[in-house]
């Protein structure tokens, strides 16, 4: 599974989908995250409705976390096929709560 995490400009935090201008790429194989890829998506400041950029930059991903998404991005990346995880705080803390549910999620049911 292919993880594009939108960040702010120091790579630090989390960003708003559409105004993120770098994306971290991870992959994730069920058990490990490996850091794949760093991307670019240059927005023109003060232009509104830039999510087209970032969507170009993270198609070939399964699931986008960012701070927040617009109301027109959020559908567009569903419609995709794309999971949208909207989270707040450091990349790795939030990439950490996402693997650890991940798992959870996909644990088998012991009755």
């Amino acid at each position: 599974m292919r993880i594009a995490v939108s960040v702010t400009d120091d790579e630090q935090f989390t960003q708003h989908f559409g105004r993120a201008q770098k994306f971290l790429i991870y992959e994730f194989d069920g058990e490990k995250t490996e850091f794949i890829d760093r991307r670019e998506s240059l927005k023109i400041p003060g232009e509104k409705h830039q999510w087209g950029k970032s969507l170009k930059v993270v198609d070939d991903c399964d699931v986008v976390i960012c701070l927040q998404i617009g109301m027109t991005a959020k559908p567009g990346l569903k419609s995709m096929g794309k999971k949208v995880v909207e989270d707040e705080g450091p990349v790795e803390e939030v990439l950490t709560r996402f693997v650890e549910h991940e798992k959870f999620m996909n644990k088998p049911l012991n009755f």
